[in-house]
């Protein structure tokens, strides 16, 4: 019998990681044990775009024979997570007259509505861009909304709002080229903050409504849950990398000095703290001012019990909690992962969308052995999203 195996590549701006996970039962595809990571510094990158293919493959290259080396596995394919600033959302709705004679409706009935709903979005924001995940938020049968699942149901009419996540065609080209250069064969590509979602936040918390945000180096995504489903997303061009780039004009010392400020909240510090702590709060009031601009956008603002789960690089600094809390005026945490790496475990949420990615390969309903191309992602993300509606 086969070994169950999933690799998860994320290709971050500041590091590429690299995860092997082994599930021995069909009990630890929801926590698969780790056999391998790696890790190496990304080049070739910027805001998450691949500006160099070939060296963004040997840093892949790098972080591979790590987790290789370490799980005494070769890999040969993986889950590719995709963020930067290329990525976004838009939701649309559609709908279609149901076909059967006795109006039950098919699943012909729901895929047609999807196309519908995905030909109703403007071009605009459409253009040059590729749907990676296509997720039903509602369905609606002759005007009435249903509780559950619409296939089966009866009437004339099906309606269904959906959200769409797309990325520029160009920088998931480029991921998966380097990616392929780097010997590794693309089974699917993954939205970064929907593989973090599956091991930072609850199902409770998704029901509920809540906020995951991921602070990277050069980039803050945010998006939105409820009722167990994604309902928005949204990249902002800043990052942590800025906070330091503040502390070495406001202190006038080198970048590396300002990261270590930055990272370590040195209390020995030669500088006066409460000039660190004004820079570093102007900077995270910027970046807590587009999160609560986004959630006005949709709705959401103060109106999200389980509130907002913090992860990525950024998530180590000192009180961003409580800055979150009430910046948002709404619950705040840290998010913590825990990953099994053999006897030991990992917190570390930098590691929450490679594992996420482990954790869809083994629950997307793909026996190892069917090895899905870059070209069947969407239909495959499709089937994997609908196992989560009600």
């Amino acid at each position: 019998m086969a070994r169950q195996i999933r690799v998860g590549i994320d290709i971050g701006t500041y590091q590429v990681k690299v995860m092997i996970a082994e599930a021995l039962s069909p009990k630890e595809r929801l926590m698969p044990r780790v056999l391998g990571t790696g890790f190496a510094e990304s080049k070739g990158l910027r805001h998450g775009y691949i500006i160099n293919v070939r060296d963004a493959a040997k840093s892949i290259r790098s972080a591979v024979r790590q987790a290789e080396k370490m799980a005494d596995v070769e890999v040969k394919k993986a889950y590719l997570a995709i963020g930067g600033i290329g990525l976004g959302a838009v939701v649309s709705s559609g709908s279609t007259m149901i076909t059967k004679a006795d109006g039950e409706v098919s699943a012909l009935d729901i895929e047609q509505a999807l196309a519908s709903s995905e030909n109703e979005i403007p071009r605009p924001l459409i253009i040059n861009r590729k749907i990676i995940h296509t997720v039903p938020l509602q369905y609606k049968i002759d005007g009435i909304s249903t509780l559950g699942k619409a296939e089966g149901l009866k009437g004339s009419k099906l309606e269904v709002k959906t959200l769409f996540i797309t990325c520029l065609e160009h920088h998931i080209n480029d991921l998966v080229q380097a990616a392929e250069e780097a010997g590794i064969q693309v089974e699917d590509v993954i939205a970064a903050p929907i593989a973090a979602s599956m091991v930072t936040l609850t199902k409770l918390q998704k029901v509920a409504g809540c906020a995951l945000a991921n602070i990277g180096a050069e980039t803050v995504s945010i998006s939105v849950f409820e009722n167990n489903l994604p309902v928005s997303l949204e990249v902002f061009p800043i990052g942590s990398n800025d906070i330091t780039n503040d502390i070495a004009l406001g202190l006038k010392i080198p970048l590396e000095e300002a990261e270590v400020i930055k990272v370590h909240n040195l209390n020995n510090s030669p500088y006066s703290k409460k000039k660190i702590e004004e820079i570093i709060g102007a900077r995270l009031s910027d970046i807590f001012e587009l999160i609560e601009a986004h959630l006005k956008k949709i709705g959401r603002n103060g109106l999200l019990p389980a509130g907002i789960v913090i992860t990525g690089g950024g998530a180590g600094l000192t009180e961003i909690d409580n800055f979150a809390k009430l910046s948002l005026n709404i619950p705040s945490r840290v998010g913590i992962v825990h990953v099994p790496v053999a006897k030991n475990t990992i917190k570390d949420a930098t590691w929450a969308v490679v594992y996420g990615l482990t954790i869809i390969g083994f629950t997307s309903g793909e026996d190892d052995s069917t090895g899905l191309t870059f070209l069947k992602t969407k239909k495959s993300i499709v089937n994997w999203f609908r196992q989560f509606l009600p």
